[in-house]
């Protein structure tokens, strides 16, 4: 038995260094003959003795069906990266890190090296993110998903040949990488397939996200890998190192990587790889600039969406001609009444498209046009369509778009202000309060739940709700009369709704729907005045003074509370029992300010949410690797290299009892 068992674990080594010849260095040293032979003699032995290690090549396709996906929590958050689609922008983003660069140098003795950047393509399939154990062992796939939260895709990644079940690596790690599907592998799959895939990346999105394991396989997706987005070893220094600990690990990488120091150099590299885009056999939809020194991205950070140290360079969307068959005009929010191109359907893009923005009147008639116009038509960012123009012999048979003279949904005067129309029934305009009470009751601003724009709607026509200060009004017994609203349905909203009364103050800010201003400004008008009554009383100068806040969004804040309706409804809200609250992070004096510590192992009375909000408090920073710099390491059960990594640095090592010891 014991020969057998190391006769698997000799197949297994001698297959997956086969398959990553094969599939990664695309130079096999044996026939496929002999590969075949060898993986039909480990599934024979497999089965004999019943010793299945979790890399084998046998586990790569499973002929199984998922009841469901379930989410992964990634171990650190994934980014999308900001965009830019001129070289002008390109060029505001590297003032900002040339400036920062300088200014950190003039002020700090530990200087940072000259900006370069590594420009990467920017692949167009699906992000993947790849955990791996202290043992090297791929343990988790997942979706990129909220950045926080992904979906497991495991049992569908392991299907992808390029991607090693397991590496030569001895400490937890996450890899961040693009399943895509190639030309080759989408023309094989359409020829067979009843139903064929309409573009490259839905066809590698639609294998991940697939529950039928056998189907992911059929698509034979590929992959590259561009980032360690969770380390627990040794840090890197720089970009490059990275990218080499990637390629050494044996995971697919692609093969243009080019450091460039000037806006020239940059500049020069993006119109090569616009060039040789339509060459490739997968899809880009542009490039991807990331400042190559690790020290100097973290010190620029990350703002609430995008890191500040790298950012996407957007090719220009692909273009298509179709007919302009009428005008939809709808309402938003805010009251603006916007119009809405209703079109021919017209592939593009591997979509096809009944529909496009118009902006407003203002660039329609800058276009030029007109109902039964042939338009150019754009997906801008590869998302949204938008119409660009029309051709050139759009002429005959033409009709003027003219916009409505009383709001399309409750019929109320609209008025023109600069180059949009709205509409003054801001009480009882059926499309404004939906929107505006659902987005009162979104997850990042009241929270809420079990709220819908449905439920919105119900409220609106049913129980006469006409302001959000309505819902706290709201009785069970009324709930009850709602379609779809029976006893536990009716408790859980009233519940909800109750619950939220204590909130945060950024949170309440932000669910006033106050124009220009998002979840961060919200963020961080709440950490500046500490008090909703601060908030409102602020001035202009007060508030462009805070970081990140321009004069049009300070404009918006001080118009917004200059609106009597907007103070009433506050007022009532406050009234009804709605507090909301800032809580300022106190840090206490303790023998942890200012101290580097990292955390290892399972906690008795922390979980590693906990741990760290703890440690944040005492003014401690919580490092994710042990080092030279580290001061303390906090060990619980089941501590693995990180510990042996303290001991063989010196590092003063602490056990939960001793912790709470010192706090005392």
């Amino acid at each position: 038995m014991e020969e057998k068992r190391n006769r698997i674990e000799e197949l297994v080594e001698l297959l997956n260094k086969y398959a990553h010849e094969y599939y990664v260095l695309d130079n096999p040293s044996v026939p496929d003959k002999t590969y075949d032979k060898l993986y039909d003699e480990l599934k024979a032995l497999e089965k004999e003795t019943g010793y299945l290690l979790p890399y084998s090549p046998t586990q790569r396709v499973g002929d199984v069906v998922l009841p469901e996906f379930s989410k992964y929590t990634h171990k650190a958050r994934l980014w999308s990266l900001d965009k830019a689609q001129s070289l002008g922008e390109l060029k505001e983003w590297h003032e900002r890190n040339l400036k920062f660069v300088n200014n950190y140098n003039l002020t700090h003795e530990d200087k940072l090296p000259s900006l370069e950047y590594v420009l990467t393509k920017k692949f167009d399939g699906l992000t993947i993110n790849l955990t791996y154990d202290e043992q090297g062992i791929l343990i988790k796939a997942a979706t990129r998903g909220t950045g926080a939260v992904g979906e497991d895709v495991t049992l569908q990644a392991k299907t992808i040949n390029s991607i090693p079940l397991k590496i030569n690596n001895h400490s937890t790690i996450e890899i961040h990488g693009e399943a895509i599907m190639t030309r080759e592998a989408f023309e094989k799959y359409n020829s067979e397939a009843l139903v064929p895939l309409k573009n490259l990346r839905n066809g590698a999105a639609g294998a991940l996200r697939n529950l039928n394991i056998k189907e992911t396989a059929k698509r034979n997706l590929s992959a590259f890998f561009y980032d360690v987005g969770y380390n627990e070893g040794e840090p890197y220094k720089s970009y490059e190192e990275m990218m080499s600990f990637i390629r050494e690990m044996g995971f697919p990488t692609d093969d243009y990587f080019m450091v460039c120091r000037t806006l020239e150099e940059v500049e020069k590299e993006i119109n090569y790889i616009e060039e040789v885009r339509f060459q490739l056999n997968y899809d880009i939809d542009g490039v991807v600039l990331a400042i190559n020194d690790i020290k100097t991205r973290e010190l620029l950070g990350n703002t609430v969406k995008f890191p500040r140290w790298a950012i996407a360079f957007k090719f220009e969307a692909q273009e298509a001609t179709t007919k302009l068959l009428e005008v939809e005009w709808n309402v938003g929010r805010s009251g603006r009444v916007s119009p809405t191109a209703i079109l021919e359907p017209v592939d593009l893009a591997g979509a096809t498209v009944k529909r496009a923005t118009l902006n407003n009147m203002e660039d329609i008639k800058r276009k030029n046009v007109k109902i039964g116009s042939e338009v150019f038509v754009r997906r801008s960012n590869d998302v949204i369509p938008e119409i660009m123009g029309v051709t050139e012999d759009s002429v005959e048979g033409t009709e003027e778009i003219v916009p409505p003279e009383t709001c399309p949904a409750c019929g109320a005067h609209i008025v023109l202000q600069g180059a949009h129309y709205f509409c003054e029934n801001t009480l009882s305009c059926k499309p404004q309060m939906v929107k505006t009470i659902v987005h009162f009751a979104s997850r990042s601003a009241m929270n809420i739940e079990g709220f819908s724009e449905k439920t919105a709607e119900q409220l609106f026509e049913k129980l006469d709700i006409k302001s959000v200060s309505d819902l706290y009004r709201i009785k069970k017994e009324e709930l009850l009369t709602l379609e779809k609203f029976k006893e536990k349905k009716s408790t859980n909203l009233i519940n909800a709704i109750e619950k939220s009364k204590n909130c945060s103050l950024d949170a309440f800010i932000y669910a006033l729907g106050i124009p220009n201003v998002g979840a961060k400004t919200s963020g961080d008008l709440a950490k500046a005045f500490k008090t909703l009554q601060g908030v409102i009383d602020a001035t202009f100068p007060e508030l462009v003074a805070i970081q990140d806040i321009g004069d049009i969004v300070a404009e918006s804040i001080v118009e917004f509370f200059k609106e009597e309706r907007v103070l009433k409804i506050i007022d009532e809200l406050l009234e009804l029992g709605v507090k909301p609250s800032f809580e300022e992070v106190e840090v206490s004096e303790s023998p942890f300010e200012g101290k580097t510590v990292v955390v290892t192992g399972s906690l008795k009375n922390y979980t590693r949410t906990s741990i760290k909000e703890k440690f944040e408090s005492l003014g401690a920073k919580v490092a994710g690797s042990v080092s030279k710099k580290t001061d303390y390491v906090l060990v619980g059960e089941d501590a693995g290299s990180k510990y042996q990594k303290a001991l063989d640095l010196g590092v003063k090592i602490l056990n939960e009892e001793e912790f709470e010891a010192m706090l005392n």
